[in-house]
This record gives C-alpha cells, sequence and structure tokens, in this order.
C-alpha cells in the first residue's frame, strides 16, 4: 500500500501542477502571440506586439546534440543591432539561409518568433503556439498513469482487511487500464490542434477502455468466486526438473532454498541452481490439497513476475505451502501426486 500510494501521489502531485498551472499558462502565451497586433512603432516599448525588421544573415551555425536537424541563425539588423535565433532543418535547405540574404525577422515579447525569407516564412524554436503540447503530454500521461495507481491505493485502503488475494483484479484491472490510456494522454496534445480537442479525444478513449473493463470486471468476477480453488492437471516429470520456487512452513525442509527439484515422485528444496548441493527432501507424509492465487495472509515468498501460484499442503496436521510460478506448478503437483 505504501509503494502504491507513493506512485499515486507523485503522479497525482505532479500532473495537477502540469495541467492546471503550466499548461494554462502556455496556452494564454500562445493565444497572445497568435492575437498581437502590429507594433504602431519600431520602438514600442510594451513587447506585446509584433516588431519586424528587417535583418541580413550573417552566418549559420549546426546545433549538436538534436535528434531532428537544427541550425543557429546570426544576423545583423538593419540599426546595426546583432542577434541570433534557432530554426529547424538545415541552412542549405529551403528557405535558404546563405549569408547575406536579405530577411525580415519579427519579435515578440522580447524573441524572434519567426523569420520571413524571400520565399517564404519559418518559425523559430520560439515560437509559443504550440508550447502547451509537450507540458500537456506529460501531464495527461501522468494523470492516467497515476490513476490507476490511486484507484489501487482507495481498493486496498477500504478492503484489504477483507480480501484474500495478494493481487486481486479489483487492483490489476484498472492499473492496467491506467496503462493503457497513457500512451493516449502523451499522445492526444500532438493529434489535435488544442487542448480542448486532445481532452475530449483522451475522454472519449477513457470511455472505451471503462466500457471495456466493465466487461472484463463481469466475468472476472463470475469466473473467481468460491473458493478460489485453481484446477491444475499433474505433469510427471521425465526427467529431473530445477525451478524457481519455495516451500514454506513450521518443517524442517522448508525455507532453506530459493528452488525445487521434481522429478517422479520426488520433490526437494535446494539453495540455488544448479541444485546438486544441499538437497532437503519432501518426506511422503506431505499431501498437497489445492493450488490457489496467493493470499495477504500468506508468508512473503518471491512474486515470480506476477504470476505466482500456492499450493496449499499439510504434513501430519502441519501447513505447508509450495510457492512457484504457475508454469511449474503441474510439475510440483505431478512429483507429490501418488503413483497408483
Amino acid at each position: 500500500m505504501i509503494g502504491i500510494a507513493a506512485v499515486a501521489a507523485v503522479c497525482t502531485l505532479v500532473a495537477a501542477w502540469l495541467l492546471l498551472v503550466s499548461t494554462p499558462a502556455a496556452v494564454g502565451e500562445g493565444s497572445a502571440f497568435k492575437t498581437a497586433a502590429r507594433c504602431a512603432s519600431d520602438h514600442d516599448p510594451s513587447g506585446d506586439c509584433l516588431r519586424t525588421v528587417g535583418a541580413r544573415v550573417d552566418h549559420t551555425e549546426r546545433v549538436n546534440g538534436r535528434k531532428t536537424a537544427s541550425y543557429r541563425l546570426y544576423l545583423v539588423e538593419a540599426d546595426g543591432t546583432t542577434g541570433r535565433t534557432t530554426l529547424g532543418g538545415s541552412p542549405s535547405e529551403p528557405p535558404v539561409a546563405s549569408p547575406g540574404t536579405k530577411i525580415e525577422v519579427t519579435h515578440w515579447r522580447g524573441q524572434i518568433r519567426y523569420v520571413d525569407f524571400d520565399t517564404g516564412r519559418k518559425y523559430t524554436h520560439a515560437d509559443p503556439r504550440d508550447d502547451y503540447k509537450i507540458v500537456a503530454a506529460v501531464g495527461l500521461a501522468l494523470g492516467l498513469y497515476g490513476t490507476g495507481f490511486l484507484w489501487g491505493w482507495l481498493w486496498l485502503a477500504l478492503h484489504s482487511r477483507v480480501t484474500k488475494r495478494a493481487r486481486p483484479w479489483q487492483i490489476g484491472l484498472p492499473l492496467m487500464a491506467g496503462i493503457c490510456l497513457t500512451p493516449v494522454g502523451a499522445v492526444a496534445p500532438w493529434a489535435t490542434d488544442d487542448m480542448g480537442a486532445a481532452l475530449r479525444l483522451v475522454g472519449l478513449a477513457t470511455a472505451a477502455v471503462a466500457a471495456a473493463c466493465a466487461v472484463a470486471a463481469v466475468f472476472l468476477w463470475r469466473r473467481r468466486r468460491g473458493d478460489e480453488t485453481i484446477a491444475v492437471t499433474p505433469s510427471v516429470p521425465t526427467e529431473e526438473q530445477h525451478f524457481a520456487g519455495q516451500i514454506l512452513g513450521e518443517v524442517p525442509y522448508a525455507e532453506r532454498g530459493t528452488h525445487l527439484l521434481a522429478a517422479d515422485g520426488y520433490l526437494a528444496a535446494t539453495p540455488g541452481h544448479p541444485g546438486t548441493a544441499f538437497r532437503r527432501v519432501v518426506p511422503r507424509t506431505l499431501t498437497p490439497l489445492r493450488v490457489r492465487h496467493p493470499y495477504w495472509a500468506d508468508p512473503s515468498p518471491q512474486a515470480y513476475e506476477g504470476r505466482a501460484w500456492v499450493l496449499e499442503c499439510e504434513d501430519d496436521g502441519v501447513p505447508v505451502l509450495i510457492v512457484t510460478h504457475r508454469k511449474h506448478m503441474p510439475w510440483v503437483v505431478g512429483a507429490l501426486t501418488p503413483r497408483p
């Protein structure tokens, strides 16, 4: 619960800041730039209007360290003022930015926002129109990802004392939904033209995933009613098999290793790979009862990639648990099944 709560809190707080503070600020700046009027004078001190001046290209410089090509444009304005700005692409590509080329640069709030060449306009990296997209993408992705953990924490806080399952579907399903929606949140601002459209896209995706989860929840609820016993067909190993597993309980052969050895009528615990030494053989008095999923009340076995199964056993009245990956459980059951 502590781990889930920590992830949920960090994701929620960061997403709230990005979506409620940073994104509106970026959207506001982009809108202000789009609606800005031309300056009445080249010396307007406000900076909130568009000031366009003539200039010429002095030289260019490639910008290293970026996945996409970009370059710095060094220029000299008509009044002798020097400046620079960064453009995407290469200076040799249209519109060509070769030394001596006559251009016009447009300033807004102290930065060059776009450059007009004879052959067309090119916006600089200071163009604020789409600045909100990266902030909103991170905020939506974190928000959707964290929502799954937030639901998991709330459900555990309400039901952890009454549920048996260590990994109930009521947590796993919402977590999977949040993971599936995370890339939608990351892509939505880039696939749309404004923040409203991005939120509508996320809303539609959320509704679709919620509907799918509702169907899956009904299926899982019906499937996992009862005592949660898992039907496992025993598989008798044709040769000795070595795999990760633990035996837990107050018996001499328990908690002696992290791996199991299974063969026909033979099961043993060993400290590790390759399991040729320090074997603790399971006696024939051990009786398998049923296979189930891990419970909260169980000792702390390994998770086995989140796919662990537990074999409940009894040895002269002493409860014993054998935990291993679900794909290896048929070997365990087969090794303990008495031969006729």
